[in-house]
Parts: structure tokens; C-alpha cells; sequence
């Protein structure tokens, strides 16, 4: 699991690239801190590359979006596959997010 940021402007994309399980939480959690620490900033998560997203990643969009609301910054999640979908249904999650 890869998860790379790139500055654009006013916006910081987050690109999430293989499983985001358990095992990869830990990383990824250290990864996505500039997300938590930016004001004044859209926030986009890339998921295009995404394969697999489990009960610790969605906890982790989840700490992504309410410091995003807490620092008035957007946050919209892009391009997930059917399977990602899917979860975000069942978990209630596709009504947290701004889904593109």
C-alpha cells in the first residue's frame, strides 16, 4: 500500500494505490497527516488505484473528514471502484462523503 499527496494550488490530493487493510493502517495514518493539518484546502482522495478498503481504512477517511469539517476544508473521494462502493453503501459512508 502506497499513498502519495500532491499539492495543487488550494487542493491536496491524497492517491491511495493497493489494499488499505489492517496491516497498512498504521503507515497510512502517518502518511495522510499533512491532510489533517492543512486549512484552508480542498482535500480530494484519490481511490482509482485503490483495490481494498477495510474497517481501518474507512476509519481513516473517516479522521480525514471530520478534522477537514473541524478546519471548514472540503473533502470529495474519487473514483472508487464497485467493490470500495459498495462498502461505502453498506457502512453508510456514501452519504459522509462527496463521492466523484
Amino acid at each position: 500500500m502506497t499513498t502519495t499527496i500532491e499539492r495543487n494550488g488550494n487542493q491536496l490530493t491524497a492517491h491511495f494505490c493497493g489494499r488499505l487493510d489492517t496491516a497498512a493502517a498504521v503507515q497510512t495514518t502517518e502518511d495522510v497527516k499533512p491532510l489533517l493539518e492543512v486549512e484552508k484546502c480542498d482535500i480530494v482522495l484519490d481511490c482509482s488505484q485503490l483495490q481494498y478498503i477495510s474497517s481501518s481504512g474507512l476509519r481513516i477517511f473517516l479522521s480525514i473528514r471530520k478534522e477537514a469539517a473541524l478546519k471548514g476544508n472540503k473533502v470529495v473521494v474519487k473514483d472508487i471502484n464497485d467493490d470500495i462502493r459498495q462498502v461505502f453503501v453498506m457502512t453508510g459512508f456514501i452519504s459522509l462523503f462527496e463521492i466523484e
